[in-house]
């Protein structure tokens, strides 16, 4: 006699799981984590990698070709600019100032939004209309406006540069996790916790800030993106990074004025912030899916429906 059909065992269904999840788009995920060890590695090994100083001006190697052209040396394996700069250990140096300030200005703006969130979105009532009107406000002023006013009136600099660019990204940290606490509130074990007189640090601290954690970093990813290019922008206007320090933006603005002479002085910079902002676009979607677990299910019943239909 055959089983009932509600006791047969229905066929096991794969099941993506963690970072195994993302295996059949490795392809991207490879390309992010390549270009995004790559960065690490320039701002840890930078003493190393760089062949000459950045700033150090030699006139009678100016404007070389790379080392593939006719009148290329290897000794300056991506040529050099109008003053005999050497293109390679500038777009290094770069590299690490780019990371440096990108990843300051993340810490500074997180902290202060995902705070601003917390409160906001935990204590309701007066407290957050108040504090969505400040975010409101903030957020009605153009940012780049902002900061090329706190950059004028502070002066430039890596610093001013950080400071401008952190009060210009803490809202959208302030409004997303908002959201998130609102929808996580609702949920039993919150309201559990409320009626067994767990102080509201406890809950903030020990049940919503956990499930806080995805989201906030893969939004900690996106904007670390946009933070390279805002500071490669404020560079290359020329209130951002000053000679003889180094940036991308800043070499860009230099090297725009040759683009028909010496096209390798704005294109390798400018190259420099394509990969940087692809790779760590591509990693933030990766992420995404391999912290969220709705993301990556829903994902997963995506690629099977796909395949269901060939």
């Amino acid at each position: 006699m055959s089983a009932p059909a509600w006791e047969t065992p229905l066929p096991a269904v794969p099941r993506a799981r963690g970072w195994r999840a993302l295996s059949d788009r490795q392809r991207g995920w490879a390309l992010a984590a390549i270009l995004l060890l790559a960065l690490a590695a320039v701002a840890l090994l930078l003493p190393w990698l760089a062949p000459y100083d950045p700033a150090a001006i030699k006139l009678s190697a100016r404007l070389r070709p790379p080392a593939w052209e006719e009148r290329g040396t290897l000794a300056n394996l991506l040529g050099t600019d109008n003053l005999g700069r050497d293109v390679l250990s500038r777009v290094l140096h770069g590299a690490r100032l780019s990371i440096l300030i990108g990843a300051a200005v993340v810490a500074i703006s997180a902290s202060f939004g995902v705070l601003v969130g917390l409160v906001s979105g935990f204590a309701g009532g007066r407290v957050d209309t108040v504090l969505m009107r400040w975010v409101d406000i903030h957020v009605a002023f153009p940012g780049l406006l902002l900061s090329l006013v706190i950059l004028v009136i502070l002066g430039p600099g890596p610093g001013t540069v950080v400071l401008a660019l952190a009060l210009n990204g803490w809202m959208v940290y302030a409004r997303q996790m908002r959201s998130v606490v609102l929808s996580v509130r609702q949920l039993p074990y919150i309201e559990s916790a409320e009626m067994a007189g767990a102080r509201p640090a406890r809950i903030l601290l020990r049940h919503v800030l956990p499930n806080l954690a995805a989201p906030l970093i893969t939004l900690m990813v996106l904007e670390f993106a946009r933070v390279v290019l805002a500071e490669a922008a404020l560079s290359f206007l020329g209130v951002g990074v000053q000679p003889p320090g180094v940036s991308w933006g800043l070499d860009v603005a230099n090297g725009r004025n040759y683009l028909t002479s010496a096209w390798w002085l704005a294109t390798f910079p400018g190259l420099s912030i394509a990969l940087t902002v692809l790779g760590v676009n591509l990693a933030a979607s990766r992420l995404r899916l391999a912290l969220d677990p709705r993301e990556r299910e829903k994902d997963f019943a995506r690629r099977l429906l796909a395949r269901g239909r060939r």
